[in-house]
Parts: structure tokens; sequence; C-alpha cells
């Protein structure tokens, strides 16, 4: 087939899926159709507790699962008998694999990640803030996004990478682009966006793989390469190396910026994480995982027959796993669908997901987001919204796409804490 007959089948293809989704949701009234569009991408909280009143384990329309339970989500993510499905639209090397290729790679990229390791890093990640909000302050008003939850996570896991003199805004746009296409190809202009963007990290990752093979340096390509043959296959790093750039900014990033926002509508919570920073932090943070988690849903296929939640379950039939329900179980939390930073220790959540997939970067994003927002607060108590927050749009990542603030006269019970105040309120809207 022509490239062109190629391009028109694809097209006609994506517009059929689109119009379906459109159909079942806005006339049908599907609860996972529209979570795929623009109201439950704006807000899935009502919709998950629309499918929660069906029961534990409820069918989709195209003969699978989907849960909001916590229980069976929990379940269903430590299952053995339960895999993942590779992606074909990007790929995400162990992130789509099952053991025992999933176990190999995994092993390879964990030293990284331990907690020696990500102890070693906090330096770092305090010099990164400090410079970013030295910046972000002599503006006085800035977007949060690009001026610190996005550039931090970046330098630090390209550093980690070992990839020299790093873009931020760069790499903040493949990250974007490839995360987005966690919720499949949207149009020719994003498969487009996709392939090129892929195209340039496959060169700039190659000539690195070439570069540590000559001078082996102390960073995760080097150990990569030095593994080469044994632990891992040259076609797979790559992959290896496009999942841990992704997966180290799109969680970071979503996080600070999921947990700015919840502070800024819960002023008074905001202001108490500013009169004891070094206390509530990783508590904000924690909650933010439990209340509105970056990473709302992933799936699983069944390996075998198994029953859960009651319901039968045929091999190669998905559970959707609805990770932002689950995390507001009333079976589990009280008052679920409070953000409270001050709970204290509750039941897991699953932000991180769990079983052979809980995510091995999860240390560093914690510290990172939470050394993110003790700064912010010791550096700028007076943080206030400048303007509307604008999500992004997809239904498996959620978080600001743009957060303008203002860094106000820097002192908590100002003016600028009283007009936090009213904007705040007017964010009570969104979760």
């Amino acid at each position: 087939m022509s490239d062109l007959g190629q391009a028109v089948g694809f097209t006609a293809r994506l517009y059929w899926e689109r119009a379906t989704i459109a159909y079942a949701g806005r006339v049908r009234r599907d609860p996972l159709a529209l979570l795929h569009l623009r109201q439950g991408q704006a807000d899935p909280y009502p919709i998950y507790e629309q499918i929660r009143a069906s029961g534990p384990m409820v069918p989709t329309r195209l003969g699978n699962w989907m849960s909001t339970s916590h229980q069976v989500c929990a379940s269903v993510l430590r299952n053995r008998r339960f895999g993942v499905q590779t992606d074909e639209d990007v790929d995400m090397s162990f992130l789509g694999m099952n053991p025992p290729d999933h176990t190999r790679l995994r092993r390879l990229a964990m030293p990284a990640f331990s907690p020696k390791a990500v102890a070693g890093y906090r330096d770092r990640i305090e010099r990164t803030v400090g410079g970013l909000l030295d910046t972000a302050a002599a503006s006085g008003e800035f977007d949060l996004v690009p001026a610190l939850a996005a550039p931090l996570p970046i330098a630090v896991i390209t550093d980690l990478l070992g990839v020299p003199d790093a873009d931020a805004a760069t790499f903040a746009e493949y990250g974007a682009v490839i995360g987005s296409a966690l919720d499949g190809v949207k149009s020719l202009r994003h498969a487009s966006q996709l392939q090129a963007n892929g195209a340039k990290l496959q060169r700039l990752f190659e000539n690195l793989f070439e570069r540590r093979r000559r001078e082996p340096a102390d960073d995760i390509i080097s150990r990569m390469v030095a593994a080469e043959g044994d632990q891992i296959k040259p076609d797979e790093m790559l992959g290896m190396c496009v999942l841990l750039l992704v997966a180290g900014f799109e969680t970071t990033v979503n996080l600070i910026g999921n947990t700015v926002a919840a502070l800024l509508r819960h002023r008074d919570q905001w202001q108490d994480v500013c009169a004891d920073p070094e206390g509530l932090a990783a508590a904000a943070i924690e909650e933010t995982l439990r209340f509105d988690p970056p990473v709302q849903l992933t799936e699983r296929a069944a390996l075998e027959p198994v029953e859960v939640g009651g319901k039968p379950v045929r091999p190669g039939q998905t559970v959707i796993t609805l990770i932002g329900a689950a995390n507001r179980d009333p079976e589990v939390y009280e008052n679920p669908g409070t953000f409270d930073i001050h709970r204290g220790p509750a039941a897991d959540h699953l932000a991180f997901s769990a079983g052979a997939h809980y995510c091995p970067g999860q240390p560093l994003a914690r510290l990172e987001a939470t050394i993110a927002l003790r700064m912010l607060a010791e550096r700028m108590p007076g943080l206030d919204l400048a303007g509307p927050v604008r999500l992004r749009n997809t239904t498996t990542i959620r978080g600001p796409l743009h957060l303008p603030v203002s860094a106000g006269p820097g002192q908590p019970g100002s003016s600028a804490g009283k007009v936090g105040m009213s904007a705040g309120n007017r964010l009570t809207s969104r979760p």
C-alpha cells in the first residue's frame, strides 16, 4: 500500500474511533467514554463515583472490565495472573513487558533509584530548585510549570542518564508529546509529532551510546552500555532511555503542579505548609498522590482464567484499574473527596501502581516534589494564582499544562494572602 493509502486508512480509523467515543459518551453517556472526552479530562471524579455506584467490577462497552475499588485494583495490579499489553504507539521498555523480560530490564534500572542513590541526589535537587526559584522570583509573575515543575525533573533525569547540556524546554516537549501517546494517537499531527520527537531522541541516544562505549562515565547510559548483550539487548536500549526520560518527567511535573494547585485552593493548608515547610511538605505531596494522582488509570490483561471481585475474567480480557477512583474509595479512606494534608498515615494509595510494575522511580519523584514544595513555601509564602489553570488534554496523565502564579510580597498574612483566598475559592469547582 502507498504512503498516501496508509495515511488515508490511518485517518479513517482514527476519526472512526473518535466518533465512536464521542457517540458513546455524549449520546449513550457511557462513563468510560466520558473519561476520554473533555468533560472527563477536566474533572473525572464525578464520573468515577457514577462507576462506583455500579459495583466493584463494572463491564465496559467493549467487553472488558473496569474498577473503582481500591481492593480490586490493588489485587489486580499485584496478581501475577494479570499482565501488561504492549502499546504499539510508543516503546516504553519494561513498562510494556511481563516477566521474565520485565524483571531483567527493571533490575538494570533499579540501582539508580535505590534509597542510597536517591539520597545522594538531594544537594543537586536543592541547587536546581534554588536557581529556578531565583529566576522565577525576579519576574514576580510566572507559570509554575515551565518555571519549576518541568525543568526540575528534566535536569535530574538527564543528569542521571548522562545527557550533556540538556535543554529543559526541548526535553519538556519530548516528554509531553511521548507521554501524551499513553492515551493513543489523537490526530495525524499528533502522529507526526510523535514520530519526529522519537527520531530526535533516537539520534541523541544512539550518539550517546557510541560516546559512552568510548568514554564510560558514572551514569545510567554507561551502565547500560556495559551490560549490553548480557542484561540488555541492543534494540532494547533506546526504549529503556525513553521510558526513564518520560517517566522521570511526567510523574514529577504533574505531581508538583497538582500539589500547588490543590494547596492554593485550600489556602489554610497552604499557610500551614508555609508555617512548617520541613514538617508538612512531604505530607502535602503524599495527600496529593492520593487525592489527585498524576497517573489516573492503567490496565492489566488476564493471562489465565481468574475471578476478581466476584466476576470471572477470561484470558485476554482486561481490567482497567481506575487509580484516581481507588484512591478515593470510601471503603478505605475517611472523607475521601476532601483534600487534607493533616489526615495522617492512611491505607496505601495506588498512585505509583503496585506489584511487579510498582514505579521504581517513586523515591526520586517524592524527593523532587517534596524539596520543590518545601523551598517554594519557604521563599514564596505569598504565592497566589495569577490566572486560570489550564489542564492537560489527557485521560491517563493528569496535571496542569499552565499554572500562572504570582510570587507575592513573600510575607504570610499579607494582602497577597487575602487575594489568594478569593483565587482559591475560584478553583473550588475543580477537583
